[in-house]
């Protein structure tokens, strides 16, 4: 996918539009070990198959914070502002995990364009609504409104 370029002098116009959807992600078992190993999160309803089977879940699911995790790369897919000497990911200002998210499944962005501030020293502050939807469920696996620092 070829995100899309925006201009820093239009994103305040695109507040409240849809900017777009990332490719789908297969979450896999390998990915989900590697982030419990990164964290320190070893709870048996991520990391062993066999257990989780008779679990609440009928297997293993990821971690919400590794689903969280996948958001910055899955939303540099969507767009890219031009010209931008940087940009770091600022905060949150809500996050839901609305449904597990089960090994094997696929997972994808959806960005809208939530607020545009204007932040000194020639920066802007961006707040996107992303859902990371769930390949077939019926409700997303997380609702976030991210934060970046866009400079420029």
């Amino acid at each position: 996918m070829t995100a899309r370029v925006l201009q820093a002098s239009e994103l305040k116009s695109l507040v409240g539009q849809d900017i777009g959807t990332s490719d789908w992600v297969t979450i896999e078992q390998e990915r989900v070990d590697k982030f419990a190993e990164a964290t320190g999160d070893h709870q048996w309803i991520h990391v062993d198959p066999e257990r989780a089977k008779d679990g609440p879940f009928g297997g293993t699911i990821a971690h919400g914070y590794l689903t969280l995790s996948l958001i910055p790369g899955l939303a540099w897919e969507v767009y890219t502002v031009e010209g931008a000497r940087l940009s770091i990911n600022y905060g949150l200002n809500k996050l839901r995990f609305i449904t597990p998210v089960p090994v094997g499944s696929r997972v994808r962005a959806h960005l809208v364009l939530s607020e545009v501030t204007d932040v000194p020293g020639d920066a802007l502050q961006v707040a996107t609504t992303v859902t990371v939807e769930l390949e077939g469920a019926p409700k997303p696996a997380a609702v976030a409104e991210t934060l970046a620092r866009i400079y420029l």
